[in-house]
């Protein structure tokens, strides 16, 4: 476990702030760039198309959310399915240690409405894979995006 007079931790939390710094910029930048259209937010993912490659800034994600929302006005569905259409994801490592894992712990400090949405997401996916597969507690462990053990972690 990771404490906040660790020097991991402080490594981590720069890390994190670093990331979400950079992450929330980029995604105002092409918000406010999307808006000078005057096009409706349906179409943002026509016009914009966000590849996540690896974990590193997979933080866009909840950003989105947080903006489309927080600051737009947005319904959960509508911003979901707007978020869901514009990102892609790949993976370019088989190997679990390069994949970055946040603590949920500094998660809920740093960014507290981030954490709400990524349990939201979670919750709505984890309802997904429950209707795929009914009644596989193992199988909803091993796909949540929030790791309970040993410590809670969002993967």
């Amino acid at each position: 476990m990771l404490y906040p007079n660790d020097n991991t931790y402080i490594g981590k939390e720069l890390r994190l702030k670093q990331q979400y710094f950079f992450v929330s910029a980029t995604l105002q930048d092409i918000v406010a760039r999307f808006k000078t259209l005057k096009r409706p937010f349906d179409q943002f993912p026509d016009f914009v198309a966000i590849q996540l490659n690896d974990t590193h800034p997979a933080l866009g994600v909840a950003e989105l959310m947080r903006i489309l929302i927080d600051v737009e006005g947005l319904k959960w569905k509508k911003a979901w399915d707007i978020v869901r259409r514009t990102f892609a994801y790949t993976n370019h490592t088989v190997m679990p240690e390069a994949l970055e894992k946040w603590s949920v712990s500094l998660l809920e400090r740093l960014l507290p409405r981030h954490m709400k949405i990524i349990y939201d997401i979670n919750h709505a996916f984890l309802r997904e894979v429950e209707a795929r597969w009914p009644g596989d507690i193992g199988k909803l462990a091993k796909l949540s995006i929030i790791e309970e053990y040993p410590e809670k972690k969002v993967a």
